[in-house]
């Protein structure tokens, strides 16, 4: 039978090199993502024309839901819609995420602060809370997953990025304690933190520090090379697999080297 899970930020970037890689690994996505722009972000956001072509890629397999990963109801429908219409749920992948507007800390409007935090922190926090419940209900041997994207940025600190980087970190901390709190029903919680990839939060960024292209992101990370959102998906299904069992609570860095010193 084949598995089922929930992607958000299912439109574009991570998020839908994460939806092709579960296809391929025989499993059935709900493709969520909001499909509008978000006012104090300070760039485009995918539409409802890049979820329906990550969704025209596989057919019946995948559903595109239009969700706010900020909504308790939305996280709930998504739930609800992957059970309903597939029969079951095995996973979720918490991969929508935005970056703020760049400038010191203390330039930065409560708005900018509230958007990078709400979508990030609380957008986790709605898709694990709504899907839960279900996965503890799978019981302690259906090998049911949770996966957050965080940021090689929640391991450090980037400039005139602080809320994005202290969003990153919270996001691995909140990993963390749902790990411990689940633990017990044999549902994994898992964080993975790439470096720079490919995706429109890369490019945003090349805006902030005025750069003339994304490739000069490329010397942070020791290999050499940014990194392709093929790559980040790789590890996120490995850790939605049975394979990875005996991990929770860890924070996994696809990050070409970018933080190892």
């Amino acid at each position: 039978m084949s598995r089922v899970a929930i992607v958000t930020g299912a439109a574009r970037g991570i998020g839908a090199a994460t939806v092709d890689a579960l296809v391929n690994e025989n499993y059935h996505v709900i493709a969520v993502d909001r499909c509008r722009d978000i006012a104090d972000v300070p760039y485009a956001l995918a539409t409802r024309a890049d979820l329906d072509a990550v969704v025209a890629r596989h057919g019946d397999v995948v559903l595109g839901l239009v969700g706010d990963v900020r909504s308790a109801t939305d996280m709930q429908l998504a739930v609800e819609t992957a059970t309903r219409h597939f029969g079951r749920l095995d996973a979720v992948v918490a991969c929508a995420g935005v970056l703020g507007a760049g400038a010191p800390l203390w330039e930065i409007s409560d708005a900018a602060w509230d958007a990078v935090w709400s979508v990030n922190v609380l957008g986790t926090r709605r898709l694990i809370e709504a899907a839960a419940p279900v996965l503890i209900a799978n019981g302690k041997d259906a090998h049911s997953r949770i996966v957050a994207v965080a940021s090689a940025a929640g391991h450090t600190g980037l400039y005139h990025l602080a809320p994005y980087s202290a969003a990153k970190h919270a996001v691995v901390g909140l990993i963390r304690g749902v790990a411990m709190d689940l633990a017990h029903y044999g549902v994994t919680a898992n964080a993975v933190s790439p470096g720079s990839t490919r995706t429109a939060i890369l490019e945003a960024s090349a805006k902030i520090y005025d750069l003339a292209s994304v490739e000069e992101f490329a010397h942070q990370q020791p290999i050499g090379r940014l990194l392709e959102p093929t790559e980040i998906a790789a590890a996120i299904v490995w850790l939605c697999s049975a394979s990875a069992s005996a991990v929770t609570g860890a924070d996994i860095a696809v990050d070409g080297g970018m933080t190892v010193s």
